[in-house]
């Protein structure tokens, strides 16, 4: 392509495709069809699809699974996850049902308040800046009311504002630090909206002030946004058993094993090389849920990793401990999620995702959440611990090598059954493949 393309985003479906492969592909022609087979037969649901975002040309698809035999908090979940990595859906719900017995998962939210920030410049008397604040705290609430309202009638809204100063950090850089409430939506719109008209409110008013001077009158609002930091936002997870239960593995005792798990766990939380790995392993169980029920899944990335650094080091998530010979292992995450608006009312499988789980409102689906971050992490763990992580993990990858290699239906029975015995690598399946394939 020699020239940057005008207009694009006003071209039709077929127009952006037809570019897109002429310019872009070296079989213009294989890949219209390629993702022409990724439509929707439905043109309905297709269209629904193509709206979510700007710019569309076919769907991405990523495979939905479940994982049975969650007992949380007495109460029994199948619990969907979206996920495309080998092993995550076999790990947790592998642990599911290693817990089921064992008094399964407890869980509990610890707070739900989300913030939101108005970031601005003063330039002047820091005292006179907290008395304009403090006259005008009921304003700001006030002139919101319009936005506020069925919120407020929900219970949820504004529950705090506070000037910070950070000229420490930055001269002249000041803060309006706002806590909501936003119930079961995750509330991104609403505190962004609430965050908009506080700005408003604030240079209006400082322009009627009269102790300020004309610079200080002259206050200068750079960005009004919501924040994906939420540690006010935290929900823990947890379970326990008598060591003696720990019967996870015929190579170590129970009380090896539990030994071994502590263990790990202080590792991760002194070596951040390692914390890294072993968080997003916990994000492998998190991000699939997110994504199955239509949240944000970057914004709780963000939120969680930040959480692990909050002491000045990045650190393990999960804990464990033994104690008059029981095992525990838990955790304790910020989650910001929502179950009505955004996706949750427009994607059909987000629909039913939320209708597997129950139905179930902002703080039951963040305790569901948090679960299947601590059952993966569990699996991967004790796998570390025990057998090592390629073992279980080659072998759910082996059945991606075998499309790799074009292996058919039989084929792959039978190279499945070859490796139930056999160490899987990828060069070991294309071997045994060829091997099988001069067989034939």
């Amino acid at each position: 392509m020699t020239a940057p393309v005008e207009g694009f985003s006003k071209f039709t479906k077929a127009e952006k495709i037809t570019w897109l492969a002429n310019n872009y592909t070296s079989n213009p022609e294989e890949t219209k069809k390629l993702l022409k087979r990724y439509w929707n037969s439905d043109a309905q649901l297709q269209q629904l699809h193509d709206e979510f975002i700007e710019n569309t040309i076919t769907n991405y698809y990523l495979p939905l699974g479940v994982a049975p035999n969650f007992l949380i908090n007495d109460q029994l979940h199948v619990i969907p996850m979206a996920i495309e990595e080998s092993s995550v859906v076999a790990a947790v719900s592998k642990a599911a049902k290693f817990w089921l017995p064992r008094g399964g998962f407890k869980t509990k939210v610890i707070s739900t308040e989300k913030i939101g920030q108005v970031h601005f410049m003063f330039r002047g008397d820091p005292k006179k800046l907290q008395g304009f604040f403090d006259k005008i705290q009921p304003i700001l609430i006030k002139d919101a009311a319009p936005i506020t309202k069925n919120m407020d009638k929900r219970g949820g809204g504004v529950t705090k504002i506070t000037l910070r100063d950070c000229t420490n950090d930055l001269p002249n850089y000041y803060q309006l630090h706002c806590c909501f409430e936003t119930l079961d939506a995750m509330g991104a719109n609403f505190i962004n909206s609430c965050l908009e008209q506080f700005a408003t409110t604030l240079k209006r008013e400082s322009q009627r002030y009269e102790p300020f001077t004309e610079t200080e009158k002259a206050i200068e609002v750079v960005m009004s946004i919501l924040s994906n930091y939420v540690p006010n936002c935290l929900v823990k997870a947890e379970v326990s058993c008598p060591v003696d239960q720990l019967t996870l593995s015929k190579k170590v005792t129970p009380q090896v094993f539990a030994e071994k798990m502590v263990r790990a766990i202080q590792i991760a939380k002194v070596a951040p090389y390692r914390a890294v790995t072993h968080n997003k392993g916990i994000m492998n169980g998190i991000d699939a849920v997110v994504i199955a029920t239509g949240n944000d899944f970057r914004a709780v990335e963000a939120g969680v990793h930040a959480y692990a650094a909050k002491d000045g080091q990045y650190t393990s998530l999960t804990h464990a401990k033994v104690a008059a010979g029981t095992f525990s292992f838990w955790i304790e995450i910020p989650l910001a999620l929502g179950t009505v608006g955004g996706l949750t009312k427009l994607h059909p499988l987000v629909k039913l995702a939320l209708e597997i789980l129950g139905k179930p409102s902002a703080k039951e689906l963040m305790q569901i959440v948090a679960v299947a971050g601590l059952a993966q992490n569990f699996a991967a763990v004790s796998s570390l611990v025990t057998t090592g992580i390629q073992e279980g993990h080659m072998k759910m990858h082996l059945m991606n090598i075998l499309n790799q290699l074009g292996a058919n239906a039989e084929e792959k029975k039978k190279l499945v059954a070859h490796f139930k015995t056999n160490t899987v690598t990828h060069s070991a399946a294309a071997a045994a493949f060829e091997k099988l394939k001069n067989k034939e």
